[in-house]
């Protein structure tokens, strides 16, 4: 994974007034840490963040952190946003090298028509969106594919069939589902019993269990 550059300015005022201020420019107060490195409060361009992570490896896109004409590689590896405009308040930066294991969570994508699921009246349950892997940072994908045309109802994939790419392991359960092809009448069945549940713990007077 080839790595984009990032301007990022040193300096900046911390605490919440600040970091207001900053944002009316259309900059976002970061932190710069890792590999036995003081945090640095630094700032960068709101687009240019945009820009950097809107990519196919989203969160994962390897940086070229820029700060004050040093280079480091890094990766976003926490965004704070606002609960209503969805934008990034807050950025942290994780210094990385080339050679270390890393942990990354890596999206799960389903591709491929489940024509025997859809034929059977079926559905096809996504039941893991995301997984946890463990990789240098170039080794990353950007995400995980899981071909469904080949399931029926009844078959299940799990974390232990994934496709994952050479050197990119995960310490998540093989025999945690990721996909469930199972029938309509299952999963109407399974709904009417959540929904009797609620009904009698809504009814059920205080105290009692």
């Amino acid at each position: 994974m080839a790595e984009l550059t990032l301007v990022a300015e040193p300096g900046r005022a911390t605490g919440s007034a600040a970091a207001r201020r900053l944002r009316t420019t259309g900059r976002v107060p970061a932190v710069v840490y890792g590999h036995d490195t003081e945090p640095q409060a630094v700032s960068v361009d709101g687009r240019e963040l945009r820009i950097a992570l809107s990519g196919g490896s989203g969160v994962n896109q390897l940086l070229s952190l820029d700060v004050a004409g040093t280079r480091r590689l890094a990766l976003a590896r926490v965004l704070q946003r606002d609960p209503v405009r969805g934008r990034v308040i807050h950025v942290d930066f994780q210094v990385v090298s080339r050679d270390e294991v890393i942990s990354a969570e890596v999206p799960v994508v389903l591709v491929g028509e489940a024509k025997a699921v859809e034929q059977e009246k079926g559905i096809v349950e996504h039941i893991l969106s995301s997984l946890t892997v463990r990789a240098t940072p170039g080794s990353i994908p950007d995400a995980i594919e899981v071909d469904v045309s080949g399931l029926s109802v009844g078959d299940t994939v799990r974390v232990g069939q994934l496709p994952l790419p050479v050197g990119v392991t995960t310490d998540v359960d093989p025999e945690e589902a990721v996909v469930v092809a199972a029938s309509s009448s299952a999963t109407s069945e399974l709904s009417e019993v959540d929904t009797t549940d609620e009904a009698d713990d809504a009814g059920a007077p205080a105290g009692e269990g």
